[in-house]
């Protein structure tokens, strides 16, 4: 059995010959799979906000813009090529109704957000499981590129 690697809110961890990532607590936060297949290369990226506003970007993973600008630097570092990168993402779920329409949908603005960046970087997007009003466990296999959703209530989804 591989080992388990857990990854924090606003962290990333990559695994490269073998690893379980897997990051807890996703509500309308985002979980990133990043994958290279040819090199059992992944990367597991657990962002909480669309776009990194602050001076001095204390932490870039943090956010969707530049956590996945980061994660693409440091696979890369280790051999990676964008060509070969594929991204599977889960989240994104309004946890709380709040008044003021879609400015109080974190969710759904992390959503579009994390679809802008990728298409920006030419990051190819396999499947999501993203919406909802559900928190998610994310684990993600970096030989195979399987992901596992784990959610209260519902059976487990493969993708």
């Amino acid at each position: 059995m591989s080992e388990k690697i857990t990854v924090g809110i606003a962290d990333m961890k990559l695994a490269k010959g073998s690893g379980i990532l897997i990051t807890y607590a996703l509500g309308s936060c985002i979980g990133l799979c990043f994958h290279d297949q040819r090199l059992n290369l992944g990367a597991l990226l657990h962002i909480m906000l669309p776009l990194n506003m602050e001076a001095g970007r204390k932490n870039p993973l943090k956010y969707a813009d530049t956590g996945i600008r980061e994660t693409l630097r440091q696979m890369e570092a280790k051999g990676a090529s964008r060509g070969r990168i594929t991204v599977k993402i889960a989240g994104g779920a309004k946890m709380f109704e709040v008044k003021g329409g879609n400015l109080g949908n974190i969710g759904q603005r992390n959503i579009e957000s994390v679809h802008t960046i990728l298409r920006q970087e030419g990051i190819r997007l396999l499947a999501e499981d993203v919406g909802g009003n559900v928190a998610r466990t994310l684990l993600f296999d970096v030989v195979s590129g399987q992901g596992c959703i784990r959610s209260y209530g519902r059976q487990d989804v493969l993708f």
